[in-house]
């Protein structure tokens, strides 16, 4: 093909322009066809909520998940990326309430004769039928569809959104319903009771990952801290206990002391009180922490005090009949470190209380209803979060408490509904953790994380600490849970819609509720009705392998021939969440044979991991709109390209699972240096329009028949720069497969196009003139496969620009590393750190570059094993760099040391001639010249008529000394005094005025 210079589009341009025709193409389904479905890589990709609005960070995950596949389609492998949409859960639910108006939760009903909720002041509220809610929900789900895929096509990520999964499709949930039944059924899921995380506004459990994941979930807050007089009867003398949890105070049923400590019965204040020995100092304080004169009457230990009553706080709670409560137990949770080494127990309210109480035989004893309220006593009516302090300061006016403080501290809030959380004793269905950690922490062992760190850092510390998970909710839009209740107790876990319709006749075109609540049917004469909890969203999201594919009930074959994938990215608070479910729930699956010869094969669920960091507002904070700390990505895109945006982030430290502060400017850095690839192209189709060179269509390695030591040079820099980025991608190390590249550009266009330049320019048509456009062109075309993965865009246009080829570069097969000749890249490298060192000592010694000097001897430059021919190439090449008449190469023998132990650098002769000052002013004049070529719009092949004109002595001699050289390398065809007004160009030259004129030769 035949090469047009100047026809290059801007970036903006022919990204969107791409993005459509790979569609009008069919590029992307034609890259997964045409590999064999027999050589698969899988890619797992976890779902965003459809509710949500694409951002920098879904765009990082995006990009990842682009540059892997295209990586390994290149390499050979059928890779299958299919969408997902996570569209169940508290996000989607939250979306739909605001939509419909809905502020409490209570306003959704199951039935029509459920009485309506009151507000604060007592008035009701208008509710909504749990049938039109959920109508609502499905119908909101695919709101923002569109918005997702535009944004997805501009930064060139290819994916199936049309075969996209949605978790509350019908068949995803019957694969979950699956999951479920398998893992009842081996004992993995069972039905218990444990004080989880609580939210009362969404009135539902919450997961505890989703809050530990989320950077914004611990608030500081101010709360009374209180100490609280727990009367002993029949004694004059109260124990202290502290608290700062005080709403928790109606639920009290016990206190805990620990039996080993010391406890000390004081006089304080007219009062007797029973304080931990060493909380004394710090607890008989006035408000203004100033010590109270108290007077201990007697130390005893701990164990005096356990199995004695006290008396119930006044707070109107309908105590339990049980004659193990309000009574002092031991506990070795109790420390002195913290307040009074007495401990309040809410069996109800928090983890350590409620194991106490079972223990002790006592259940837990709850005086707040599900969405916060209190329902009995005192402060029936009244919402727990706004009335901790009114419950501190009416049980003191009561006498109750000694003392009220307040205190700052970190809280828990769920980021989903801004709400505090509370931690609350409820009956749940808990997947069985503690059970199965050998084998999650044994399957971690085949998994290879990026960063490394991670896999017996936070993931396998996650596993280890992790607690039963608790599966089931208290809400409405979600997978349901598939278990129904006998009224006798018996309990039958469905796992199919088949099974279902032969136990009920029932079949549903949708299996949410409220419809699949309605199913009833009778075993051996016992009513089962489904239990109104559905499934926690985490185990749909673990269950995205399989239930994709509507496994087992479809696809088989294909799910288990291509488990466990090779591959799955997300953010680093999926290591808690989606990593961590995803492996737990295929996990255990495998481990009972559900996979069948795959799972057996194989329990991890997947084989390869890369985790990123978070990806922050240029003022580093959390990206906000309100803040203004980010430009919108498409506007950035536009600006700079979506190929910039891609390597920035591919290339920066959150593909090392590190957070990092995207900037504006650090975009149009990475643009700016990729845009050497463009010069580079231009340079080459400028003198290749000129010459007429055309490219055969055949792209062929040169490597084994090029003689000038620069093709061979670049082209084993080439081969290498393959090599690395080949072995990175392999190990999922994105940052370091991309690291050289950049620097292979500069080598690339600052050095072998520099060095070469005059090869293009001669007009001879040699052997060597060609052995130069074909290098370039190579290196050109073979930049495009490299970039491929990472800059989709600017590789097609590179690739179709080069070689005229209408099939895609992203059809192509990855080109492997040819060979290297490591000794001209040893010698090269080492010439170059010499040059930099003799650049550095000229501009300490205040002598231009263009100055020629005499000579300069090289120190440790070139190997002994150097060829004649390229040892003599290094030199001239030296010479020309340092602008030195001669260069002497120092031995070994001159050096007296290894020559590995010396540092490659320069000595120069800084003597200037009055012959080498005025071929240094020549120098200047020729960079004038061509200068002036340039403003003047001439072609690089354009003859000159060129004048110039110096009153300078010392000018006007050094002009006709090297007229030669100067009408040379200008093309000027004639070179004379007189100059021309009409193209004249006035210049400075050491301080002396210069008169330059040229016009295009006749």
């Amino acid at each position: 093909m035949k090469f047009k210079h100047g026809t290059r589009r801007r970036a903006a341009e022919y990204e969107k322009d791409w993005v459509q025709r790979w569609k009008d193409d069919q590029t992307f389904e034609k890259s997964v066809a045409q590999r064999s479905a027999d050589n698969a890589y899988v890619f797992y990709d976890g779902p965003p909520f459809i509710t949500g609005v694409p951002h920098h960070g879904t765009l990082l995950s995006s990009i990842v998940k682009d540059a892997v596949p295209r990586y390994w389609t290149m390499k050979g492998k059928r890779v299958e990326r299919r969408w997902g949409w996570d569209c169940h859960g508290l996000p989607a639910e939250n979306f739909v309430e605001k939509q419909m108006n809905i502020v409490d939760r209570r306003q959704i009903v199951a039935s029509s004769d459920q009485p309506a909720p009151l507000d604060k002041d007592g008035n009701p509220l208008p509710t909504i039928s749990l049938e039109k809610y959920i109508i609502k929900a499905r119908e909101s789900m695919v709101a923002n569809s569109e918005t997702w895929q535009g944004v997805i096509d501009r930064i060139g990520r290819w994916v199936d959104f049309t075969g996209a999964y949605r978790t509350m499709d019908k068949d995803f949930m019957e694969s979950v319903w699956w999951a479920f039944k398998q893992l009842y059924e081996a004992g993995k899921i069972y039905e218990g009771e444990k004080v989880l995380m609580y939210d009362t506004k969404f009135a539902t459990p919450v997961s505890k990952a989703e809050v530990t994941m989320d950077n914004d979930a611990y608030q500081t807050v101010t709360d009374p801290s209180v100490y609280v007089k727990f009367k002993l009867p029949d004694e004059d003398v109260a124990v202290l206990a502290w608290t700062t949890t005080p709403w928790t105070l109606p639920a009290n049923l016990m206190l805990a002391v620990n039996p080993e400590m010391t406890y000390c019965e004081v006089l304080v204040g007219g009062e007797k009180l029973i304080i931990a020995e060493e909380a004394l100092e710090r607890t008989l304080q006035d408000e203004k922490h100033q010590p109270l004169d108290y007077k201990v009457l007697r130390k005893f230990p701990g164990s005096e005090l356990v199995g004695k009553t006290y008396q119930s706080l006044d707070t109107g709670s309908a105590w339990p009949d049980n004659d193990k409560i309000h009574t002092i137990y031991a506990a070795d949770f109790v420390s002195h470190e913290s307040g009074t080494g007495i401990v309040h127990i809410a069996p109800a309210y928090g983890e350590d209380d409620f194991e106490l109480a079972k223990r002790h035989g006592i259940s837990a004893f709850h005086v707040i209803d599900d969405n916060g309220y209190y329902t009995d006593g005192n402060y029936k009516g009244l919402e727990v979060w706004d009335n901790n302090k009114f419950i501190a300061k009416d049980l003191k006016e009561k006498g109750a408490v000694w003392k009220i403080e307040y205190i700052r501290h970190e809280y828990p809030f769920n980021p989903r509904s801004k709400q505090r959380i509370m931690y609350r004793a409820i009956p749940s269905w808990f997947f069985d953790i503690q059970g199965q950690k050998p084998l999650m922490l044994e399957q971690n062992e085949h998994i290879n994380w990026f960063p490394a760190h991670l896999k017996h850092g936070r993931f396998a510390k996650n596993i280890e600490q992790a607690p039963d998970w608790n599966l089931s909710r208290d809400r409405f839009w979600a997978t349901a849970m598939p278990v129904w209740k006998g009224d006798r107790g018996t309990v039958r876990v469905v796992g199919s819609y088949a099974e279902l319709k032969e136990l009920s006749g029932v079949e549903l075109d949708d299996y949410h509720r409220p419809w699949v609540d309605d199913i009833t049917f009778e075993i051996d004469g016992e009513t089962f009705t489904r239990i109104d909890k559905v499934l926690d969203c985490w185990f749909e999201s673990g269950s995205m392998p399989f239930a994709q594919l509507h496994y087992p009930f479809e696809n088989q074959a294909k799910f288990e021939q291509n488990y466990p994938a090779d591959f799955i990215v997300e953010y680093i608070g999926q290591v808690r969440a989606w990593f961590y479910y995803v492996h737990a729930v295929n996990a255990a699956l495998a481990e009972i044979g559900a996979f069948g010869e795959a799972g057996a094969q194989h329990k991890n669920a997947y084989s390869n991991v890369i985790t990123t960091g978070v990806v922050a507002g240029n003022d580093g904070r959390k990206m906000s709109k309100s803040l203004g700390n980010f430009t919108d990505p498409n506007e950035l895109m536009d600006k700079f390209s979506a190929d910039s945006l891609r390597f920035l982030l591919l290339s920066s430290p959150l593909l090392n699972g590190e957070d990092f502060a995207l900037h504006d400017k650090d975009v149009g850095d990475v643009a700016r240096k990729l845009s050497m690839i463009w010069n580079m192209y231009d340079f080459f189709t400028m003198y290749a329009e000129v010459d007429g060179w055309e490219f055969d269509g055949e792209l062929r390695d040169p490597l084994s028949d090029l003689t000038n030591p620069l093709d061979i040079w670049i082209v084993s820099r080439l081969h290498q720069l393959v090599a690395e980025v080949e072995r990175h991608m392999d190990t999922y190390n994105i940052p370091d497969a991309l690291s050289p590249i950049l620097p292979f550009l500069d080598d690339a266009s600052n050095w072998y196009v520099r060095r070469g330049r005059r090869r293009f320019w001669k007009s001879e048509d040699d052997g060597d003139k060609n052995d130069a456009y074909r290098t370039l062109h190579y290196v050109l075309v073979c930049l495009s496969y490299i970039l491929a993965p990472f800059t989709p865009f600017l590789a097609e246009e590179l690739y179709h620009n080069l070689t005229g080829d209408d099939e895609s570069i992203h059809l192509k097969d990855w080109l492997p590393a040819g060979e290297i000749n490591r000794a001209i890249l040893r010698d090269m490298n080492a010439l170059r750190v010499a040059v930099n060192d003799g650049l550095s000592k000229r501009a300490a010694a205040g002598i231009k570059v263009r100055q020629p000097l005499a000579s300069a001897k090289l120190v440790s430059t070139i190997s002994g094993n150097t060829t004649d021919e390229v040892r003599q190439f290094l030199v001239d090449v030296a010479c020309d760099e340092l602008n030195v008449k001669s260069v002497e190469v120092a031995t070994d023998s001159e050096l007296e040391v290894n020559e590995s132990s010396v540092q490659p650098s320069v000595v120069y002769d800084f003597v200037i001639t009055p012959e080498l000052k005025r071929e240094g002013l020549v120098r200047e004049i020729i960079r004038h010249v061509q200068s002036a070529r340039k403003k003047a719009g001439l072609q690089v092949d354009d003859r000159i008529e060129l004048a110039i004109f110096s009153a300078d002595t010392e000018i006007t001699q050094a002009i006709n000394t090297f007229a030669e050289v100067i009408t040379a390398e200008t093309l000027a065809v004639k070179l004379d005094s007189t100059v021309n007004d009409a193209e004249k160009y006035d210049v400075k030259i050491d301080d002396k005025m210069v008169a330059i004129s040229l016009q295009k030769a006749k």
